[in-house]
């Protein structure tokens, strides 16, 4: 890694740990600030809620299609790659509920679990972001790629973050017990790697912070889309915008393989800008398949105002 980017990750990290003021979270005010372009509801810490609503439409939205709007809107560093599954083919959707994680020191640790304990946290510090999970989460922790001894959870802890949440969870770290893992249903895991080790010499040094994910950036409440080409972390602030194209892409492209099989219109009629008849067609074809229409109409004629098509 390029020295300047560790030495920011380093003040960062030093940055969030002097602000603390709550077993390793930031206070709200700063999480809300981070999330400004955010304007819809959020959690009592501060947090970003995504509609229920919006997280199932997520699910049939595709990484490239995601991919592609993110980076037209100048947000280059939203995907990572690279992960092992406990399920190859059972992609989930939720909002990111982070850790940080850190190779531990004796003086820190000591400190921080004292404070958590005052606080009411009990256990290992990797077991307080999971008493914080609610139904739609994604616990999303940056264990510093630490595999051997870096087993952030087995099956015991993965039927706790099943159970609260529905959904599963994505580290930059390893995790232990794969055949127990495997009998939770509907449960899946992104991980490094699994080991059989038990976490050793790791500690917790942030709580729903800004985190690194390989090379993406995850921040609390981002819409975490994971499929079976990796994961890819969607500003909450952008979320519906991303849903909302993608379906109308969908839409688009439905259509047009429909017209393409009718022989209605050429390849290079479809696959270009659209003429103000096949527009018309395609607005005629919505009226005759609302089922196919995954939004509310009002939206979606919204959306294609002054659209180029």
């Amino acid at each position: 890694m390029n020295l300047n980017i560790k030495t920011s990750l380093i003040a960062l990290g030093i940055t969030f740990l002097a602000c603390t003021a709550d077993a390793q979270t930031i206070p709200k005010e700063e999480l809300i600030y981070l999330t400004s372009d955010w304007k819809g509801e959020r959690f009592p810490d501060g947090r970003p809620r995504i509609p229920d609503e919006l997280l199932e439409r997520a699910k049939n939205v595709g990484i490239e299609e995601a991919w592609t709007i993110l980076n037209n809107e100048g947000y280059k560093c939203q995907f990572d790659g690279g992960f092992k599954m406990v399920h190859d083919n059972q992609p989930f959707v939720g909002r990111a509920l982070t850790a940080a994680y850190m190779p531990t020191r004796p003086d820190l640790e000591k400190n921080i679990k004292d404070r958590g304990a005052k606080q009411g946290r009990k256990g290992n510090t990797n077991a307080w972001a999971i008493d914080l999970l609610t139904k739609g989460d994604v616990y999303v922790a940056d264990g510093f790629g630490k595999i051997a001894e870096g087993t952030l959870i087995g099956d015991n802890l993965g039927n706790s973050i099943y159970s609260k949440t529905g959904t599963g969870v994505v580290f930059n770290a390893s995790s232990r017990d794969l055949d127990g893992l495997r009998q939770i249903k509907g449960f899946n895991a992104y991980v490094r790697d699994w080991d059989p080790s038990y976490l050793k010499d790791v500690v917790l040094t942030g709580l729903n912070t800004p985190i690194r994910m390989g090379r993406a950036i995850v921040m609390p409440g981002d819409l975490v889309l994971a499929k079976s080409e990796g994961v890819i972390f969607i500003p909450a602030h952008l979320a519906e915008k991303v849903i909302l194209t993608a379906e109308f892409i969908s839409l688009r492209d439905t259509f047009g393989i429909q017209m393409l099989k009718e022989g209605k219109y050429s390849t290079g009629e479809i696959d270009n800008q659209w003429t103000d008849k096949i527009k018309e067609d395609f607005l005629k074809w919505l009226d005759k398949n609302p089922g196919k229409i995954p939004m509310s109409r009002a939206k979606l004629d919204d959306y294609m105002k002054g659209r180029t098509w």
